[in-house]
């Protein structure tokens, strides 16, 4: 069945994770979506685990998308795009602020050849400030959004990072949220717009709902920000790891009892919420203390049946095989035509009517450069004459290997 997304094209010029991961949730949901790679691939091609030259990255930011491979300084590469993007509803790039308008690729020149496109523009930092014009990585933006310190658990301790790339994900599913809803505008004003994203604007919305508290209130003085109370919630047992976590008083009366600890519930130091959450240093030592004694299952088994919210700490390995990874359906198998048997989670929203369907794998670069290229109404001659002038490329061959490289 269509996916919801099903009959809106989109020219996607963005690379490596933050744009490719958000166009690839659309292509999940029914879009087509057009990859243009320059003439030597998205970077994440080379990166990391790779099967048969196919690498884990690429494949799992990438799949339900069409290639094809152009070189955007040869002859024709700009050309070609605005041909591409006449029949296209979307146009995606995360080029650094500057690149595409002196590429002759900027709003106004692709608004010329498609006057309602939704031009959606990615970015680190924006198009103005003093770090417009930086290069930017993952770390960077959790390091000037405030992240990594609230990942340091207070401003008395040592930032850290996040062992994910959260900046760059975020930003790519903020992405595919509002590149459809400039599609909806769009279906109801007939007007197009210019979508505008960055990186660090991302994370910043993203922990005001929690973590700035302390920034909310103007005129007032900020105190040093301390641990959120749920954010070291980790407990070592007896043959591993799992998360407690409490919040309402039912639930401190639920652990207190089931432990074996009663007079937990008399300690004035933890009679409120707050008052738990201001004295968290103490509490936690308290519930490490005993949680120690037994192993993780043996806590599942009394914890869960008291109500208690817990859950074992589970490796990569053990957690798609988890019963309720299973039965949730996220985690599915799917053959590629190169990779092989490709174990991949699936979009995570679920459609009741209009139900996304996995229709292909990612694609080989440059796989379906002829088949878009005609459907763009050029002839077989025309393609002739961009292969010989290097503007677009073919399919990669495939690789022999049957092992990771």
């Amino acid at each position: 069945m269509a996916g919801p997304l099903n009959g809106f094209r989109i020219l996607d010029l963005s690379a490596v994770i933050s744009g490719p991961f958000g166009t690839m949730i659309l292509a999940d949901q029914g879009a087509d979506v057009i990859k243009v790679e320059p003439t030597g691939g998205d970077f994440t091609r080379a990166a990391g685990n790779r099967m048969k030259g196919m690498s884990a990255s690429f494949l799992n930011n990438n799949r339900n998308k069409r290639s094809i491979a152009v070189d955007l300084k040869a002859p024709g590469g700009v050309d070609l795009i605005k041909r591409l993007a006449r029949d296209c509803d979307v146009f995606v790039q995360n080029f650094r602020p500057g690149v595409m308008e002196r590429l002759g690729l900027g709003e106004e020149a692709i608004r010329d050849v498609r006057p309602d496109i939704v031009y959606v523009s990615l970015s680190g930092f924006g198009e103005k400030g003093p770090f417009a014009g930086k290069p930017v990585y993952d770390p960077i933006v959790q390091a000037l959004s405030g992240l990594a310190s609230v990942q340091g658990g207070s401003d008395e301790q040592r930032p850290r990072l996040l062992r994910t790339i959260l900046p760059d994900k975020l930003t790519a599913i903020t992405a595919s949220q509002a590149i459809t809803a400039a599609l909806l505008a769009r279906e109801r004003t007939g007007e197009g717009q210019h979508v505008r994203l960055s990186m660090l604007d991302a994370v910043v919305a993203f922990l005001w709902s929690s973590d700035m508290g302390g920034q909310t209130y103007v005129g007032h003085d900020v105190s040093q920000q301390r641990a959120a109370s749920f954010i070291d919630l980790i407990y070592e047992t007896k043959d591993g790891h799992m998360s407690v976590a409490v919040m309402t008083n039912p639930q401190w009366k639920a652990l207190a009892e089931v432990t074996g600890h009663p007079e937990w519930l008399d300690d004035p130091r933890f009679a409120t919420t707050e008052l738990r959450d201001l004295n968290i240093n103490d509490r936690l030592e308290l519930i490490q203390s005993v949680l120690v004694e037994r192993t993780t299952d043996e806590w599942m088994a009394v914890l869960e049946p008291a109500g208690v919210p817990c859950a074992p700490v589970l490796h990569r390995k053990d957690m798609i095989h988890h019963p309720q990874v299973q039965a949730s359906g996220i985690v599915t198998e799917n053959d590629h035509p190169v990779a092989g048997r490709l174990r991949q989670a699936r979009n995570a929203a679920r459609f009741s009517e209009t139900v996304p369907e996995h229709r292909f794998g990612a694609p080989q670069l440059g796989e379906h450069t002829d088949e878009i290229l005609r459907e763009a109404g050029f002839s077989d001659a025309e393609i002739v004459q961009m292969r010989e002038q290097g503007t677009v490329t073919s399919a990669a061959p495939v690789a022999s290997e049957t092992g990771t490289d």
